[in-house]
């Protein structure tokens, strides 16, 4: 293996330059060419190619977002699209490719290399942390970080106008985030995808904080809450079944993708782009990189797509006790 491409595609997340950073500088270790492609697989289609180096990825590792583009590829779905990326990828003389994204990303990944056998290794990049195989995906830490002082900054309005205010966060089909940054923040509920606790569970923990002594309160809420009621919808719940309450709401939205990685998610990112490029080159392929007991570990693509990552059941019952 010659020359090796590496790309970022579907949501950005912070820390996808740090491993873009760590593909390029393991290729130039082990004297491989690499080839940057911007904007995901429609960039492959298009052969928007810039060749990279060690030295052309300094001072990148502290950056939020990716230097290479991101972009959605609706021709990457149909056969023509994916012959243009394949020929584009023979007329560069690329020998494999690292794909630096979510699920979505390496479904397409699985499938460019089942068609074309285009040797493929995937990275996890997603703020969600919703792929199978790893304990953490490249810029979690970081959003949840990010999410948890933004919620700290309400808390001090909350508190100074004695409101409650629902903040959702991102996760449309895991509550990672919320649930994390709930019990990180002290929140006194938290509604995710997986738990489905109903309305007349949050108006009863809600009524047992006012009776407590609790001036204000917090709800975290993921974008995916099975309540079957978007977050101002349960702000106006609340505000008709408990009108002692002054209610407020907060969304927090694209702020938890955006801004300068943590050290978390740069070692890590750092970590996983030496692991890809070396797998590429130990002949492997078709596989994810992941963390797993703080360990570097592999994972079928095809499983990292067809499974789910667990909700930590511990973690809710924590988050139970201490909303008591």
């Amino acid at each position: 293996m010659k020359k090796i491409g590496v790309m970022t595609s579907g949501g950005d997340a912070p820390g996808m330059n740090a491993a873009i950073r760590s593909v390029v500088r393991t290729c130039a270790y082990y004297r491989v060419q690499c080839v940057g492609i911007y904007r995901g697989y429609q960039g492959l289609i298009e052969g928007d190619f810039v060749p990279m180096t060690a030295r052309g990825v300094n001072n990148i590792i502290q950056k939020g977002g990716t230097i290479l583009k991101s972009a959605r590829s609706d021709e990457f779905r149909t056969k023509e699209g994916r012959e243009k990326a394949y020929d584009n990828c023979k007329k560069h003389n690329i020998d494999g490719l690292v794909v630096i994204g979510g699920d979505g990303s390496f479904t397409g990944g699985v499938v460019f290399n089942e068609e074309f056998n285009i040797p493929i290794i995937g990275i996890p990049g997603t703020i969600d942390n919703d792929i199978f195989g790893t304990t953490h995906t490249i810029g979690y830490d970081t959003a949840l970080n990010t999410a948890m002082e933004a919620i700290d900054k309400i808390r001090d309005t909350a508190s100074s106008h004695n409101r409650l205010f629902f903040v959702e966060v991102m996760g449309r089909d895991a509550g990672f985030i919320a649930l994390n940054v709930g019990v990180g923040a002290g929140a006194e509920e938290i509604l995710i995808p997986e738990e489905n606790l109903g309305l007349e569970r949050m108006l009863e923990s809600l009524k047992k904080s006012k009776y407590s002594g609790k001036s204000s309160s917090i709800v975290v809420v993921s974008e995916g809450d099975k309540s079957g009621k978007n977050v101002y919808e349960l702000a106006e719940y609340v505000e008709k079944n408990l009108p002692e309450y002054e209610v407020r709401v907060s969304v927090l939205g694209h702020i938890q993708r955006g801004g300068s990685p943590s050290c978390f998610d740069r070692v890590l990112a750092s970590r996983m782009g030496v692991k890809a490029v070396e797998l590429l080159l130990d002949g492997k392929y078709s596989l994810m990189v992941g963390l797993k007991d703080d360990k570097i570990v592999t994972t079928d693509l095809i499983n990292a797509i067809k499974g789910a990552g667990d909700i930590n059941m511990e973690l809710i019952r924590v988050s139970d006790i201490m909303t008591t």
